[in-house]
């Protein structure tokens, strides 16, 4: 049971690597860079704030009609307030996640579909007595909906349920579920 356990791990931590690396080396030749500011909340008495840096590296595949898949990648910076935290008040997050999305491709509003897997790291994995991370490293998988506004699509809007944990590296891993607002501009 241990050795098939590890073996999914292992798997999981190999393919958010390989996607990681293929997202982030169409970087260089980016066509669009993005700001993104998130605000959320947690089952825990938990609020988060998100600061994110995305560039769109123009990779699109998959063209169905007037909806094709596009792969985008994203830098965070977050900070949590935890209501409940007895120990840690306040916690840093920071990580990388490539996100796959399905979108239209033309129209002034462009609705999409998106999910993504990345890898975080949060600066105090204990928030208080009775609640514990376990570990700094998380995997932060989420999936959302939103919709690109503009002639060139500047303005971005979306809607995210995020799930931090560590694939039980350490235990325990009881994990934490933020859902997020997040609005972006591109340049």
């Amino acid at each position: 049971m241990n050795e098939n356990k590890e073996f999914w791990r292992v798997l999981v931590l190999k393919g958010v690597c390989a996607a990681a690396f293929l997202g982030f080396s169409g970087a260089a030749a980016a066509d669009q860079f993005g700001f993104q500011v998130a605000g959320g909340w947690a089952d825990r008495h938990t609020n988060k704030v998100d600061l994110g840096f995305v560039w769109d590296p123009n990779l699109t595949w998959w063209q169905m009609g007037d909806w094709h898949f596009s792969l985008v990648g994203e830098a965070h910076a977050a900070w949590w307030n935890t209501g409940e935290g007895d120990v840690n008040r306040n916690i840093g997050e920071f990580g990388v996640t490539p996100v796959v999305r399905f979108i239209k491709t033309s129209g002034w509003i462009r609705p999409y579909l998106e999910a993504g897997v990345g890898i975080r790291l949060i600066t105090h994995p204990r928030e208080s007595d009775n609640f514990t991370m376990s570990s700094a490293f998380q995997f932060a998988d989420m999936v959302g909906v939103g919709f690109a506004l503009g002639e060139h699509q500047h303005y971005q809007i979306g809607y995210r349920f995020q799930h931090l944990s560590n694939a039980s590296i350490k235990e325990p891993n009881p994990g934490i579920n933020f859902q997020q607002v997040y609005v972006q501009y591109n340049f």
